[in-house]
């Protein structure tokens, strides 16, 4: 079934162009980066929409990176097709996050072990009640074993995936600071959620770009040093 749905209307590579681990990122200009930066011999597999996909090899494996957008809408299109058409096993989101709980700090990479939201995209499965979204184990473990090992200040935690970057109720962010949540983000439920229903295994890291409560954030220079650090800990773990 997969080769019949490939190429799809949001992604232009055929079926076998994209490797079975895929690193994404919201922004496909990141994507664009990290092919620059860490593939050899990578080719572009698709450019749908502007949202840039590359294959190469890092350490002599095979690896894609891509774009998947802003959002949970976004994100669940893109990595439905790569899981279900495409046969991609495993991916990882690397992004950015804002935390709320002062206990975090600038430039840590949170592991995302758990993702809550707001949204309501998970009622598309009609469970008879709340799922839990949680990453992979297996990714998470690495992932925690390389940022030891490269010395890259990480925290491992819950994540909110919201709908709404301009939330007009921020004075309710304690409450989910109260309940050990301590970032937000727009991705990671949408991409956990997918992959547990093909059977696949999904990671999202995030770097603290800013945090909400006091307004400290990342210069420029310092995001694009910690993003890397961040991507360093992704291509090493697989």
């Amino acid at each position: 079934m997969a080769k019949e749905n490939c190429p799809t209307p949001h992604n232009a590579a055929k079926y076998g162009e994209i490797a079975k681990t895929v690193i994404m990122s919201g922004d496909p200009l990141r994507a664009k980066f990290m092919a620059e930066r860490y593939l050899e011999d990578y080719r572009q597999v698709t450019n749908v929409r502007g949202m840039m996909g590359f294959t190469g090899k890092y350490k002599g494996q095979e690896i894609s990176v891509m774009g998947h957008g802003m959002g949970i809408p976004s994100i669940g299109i893109y990595t439905y097709e790569l899981f279900n058409f495409y046969d991609v096993e495993r991916i990882i989101r690397l992004g950015s996050a804002g935390t709320f709980d002062d206990k975090m700090r600038i430039g840590d990479v949170l592991m995302a072990q758990g993702a809550c939201t707001d949204s309501n995209y998970l009622a598309q499965y009609g469970l008879p009640g709340i799922w839990a979204s949680i990453a992979d184990f297996g990714l998470l473990r690495a992932a925690v074993e390389q940022a030891e090992k490269l010395g890259v200040r990480y925290q491992v935690g819950n994540i909110l995936s919201s709908d709404v970057f301009y939330n007009p109720r921020n004075d309710q962010n304690h409450k989910w600071v109260k309940m050990g949540v301590k970032a937000v983000e727009m991705e990671a439920v949408a991409l956990y959620a997918n992959a547990a229903y093909a059977g696949k295994k999904a990671l999202c890291m995030c770097t603290i770009s800013d945090n909400v409560n006091t307004g400290e954030a990342l210069s420029a220079e310092d995001r694009q040093l910690c993003m890397t650090n961040m991507m360093d800990v992704a291509f090493n773990m697989i």
